[in-house]
């Protein structure tokens, strides 16, 4: 099984890019202001499926990724590190948008709710290379299972983003409020969130063992 350090990293990787504004975060504040926070818990059930869908996927297919081709982990550790510095220069950059600048949302089902946090969840690239490029390179093939490996790490970072966008959910109409009232506190958030992604870029491409 991994270890603690990998355990503690993967899931101080997995908190930045929740807390890094993305699809998801966009869409489950801007639906939780404009319809409630039963319409952004509904969301947030899609949202989960996504992640799930992702997990088996990816841990299927990274367990034949790994097994089949001799370099396959160090280009997925490089490619995971060049995206964790593009994620911390979106949060450098200036003039970057906040995600509490909501979006108007027309009323939904339930129904629709669940589909559409599923649909943006699948199609938000934050995800795709979590999974595809992120994920891997904490999997040590000589420490047991990979697929058991992949569907822990993958269950960690689903308990991490459901947390996390729970408390969003709960609280996105005083946060969003706070932070315009308060441009300042969106601008700190922002450097931290990237001088933590930055980081963990470089520690990744400095650890070259498997």
């Amino acid at each position: 099984m991994l270890d603690l350090s990998q355990i503690f990293t993967f899931t101080l990787i997995c908190l930045a890019m929740v807390l890094t504004p993305g699809p998801n975060m966009i869409y489950l504040i801007s639906r939780s202001i404009c319809q409630g926070h039963q319409a952004g818990f509904i969301s947030l059930c899609g949202v989960a499926f996504g992640f799930i869908f992702y997990m088996l996927c990816a841990s299927l297919g990274i367990t034949a990724l790994l097994m089949a081709i001799p370099y396959a982990y160090d280009a997925i550790r490089i490619g995971g590190a060049l995206y964790l510095i593009w994620l911390a220069w979106q949060s450098f950059k200036p003039n970057g948008k906040s995600p509490f600048q909501v979006k108007n949302l027309p009323i939904d089902s339930n129904i629709r709710l669940f589909t559409m946090g599923f649909i943006t969840n699948l199609f938000n690239p934050k995800i795709v290379m979590m999974y595809l490029s992120l994920l891997p390179q904490f999997i040590k093939p000589d420490h047991g299972s990979v697929l058991s490996q992949s569907i822990f790490l993958g269950l960690i970072q689903i308990i991490v983003s459901v947390s996390v966008n729970g408390l969003i959910v709960l609280s996105a109409g005083s946060m969003a409020l706070f932070l315009n009232k308060n441009p300042i506190w969106s601008n700190i958030q922002r450097w931290i969130m990237g001088t933590v992604l930055a980081s963990l870029a470089v520690k990744i491409l400095m650890d070259t063992k498997r």
